[in-house]
């Protein structure tokens, strides 16, 4: 399979992430949030999240998906994407404020990227109707990515 292949078999998974029904978050109002240095450092829901939920949605396929695009420390599973950076060692690298700007809005640091805004709900084109308004995830499942992704150091 050619690097083309992949990357549109890629692009197709995080497209059917974006526009599952299981995957949108039912949240009523978001969270406000500032961007400083290229960071979020307050907690979108103002505590810690929970790293064992955050590893739980990682791997589901329906909710966070990281491994479609990223290897993580996850031998379990199978089929660790190559798309994204590898996720292994993230937590030595990025504070846990660039980390959450990144799972909110990746765009923000690479406006090519398909990877997804996790918590963004406008600024999309050709959005159907019943998710116009609505984020993929939820703050509590930011924050527990967050937390999940600040123990791979």
């Amino acid at each position: 399979m050619g690097v083309r292949s992949l990357a549109v078999g890629a692009l197709g998974v995080v497209l059917g992430l974006a526009f599952s029904t299981n995957a949108i978050a039912a949240e009523k109002k978001m969270v406000n949030y500032v961007v400083k240095n290229g960071a979020i450092a307050k907690s979108l829901t103002g505590k810690p999240g929970n790293a064992a939920n955050g590893r739980k949605l990682a791997i589901n396929r329906k909710k966070g998906n990281c491994l479609a695009c990223h290897k993580m420390p996850i031998p379990e599973q199978a089929f660790h994407g190559e798309m994204g950076p590898e996720l292994i060692g993230v937590a030595g690298r990025l504070n846990e404020g660039q980390i959450r700007l990144r799972i909110v809005d990746p765009k923000f640091f690479n406006r090519d990227t398909i990877m997804p805004a996790f918590y963004k709900n406008t600024g999309f084109t050709r959005v159907l109707k019943k998710f116009k308004g609505k984020t993929m995830l939820s703050a509590a499942q930011i924050e527990d990515l967050v937390a999940y992704t600040m123990t791979l150091k």
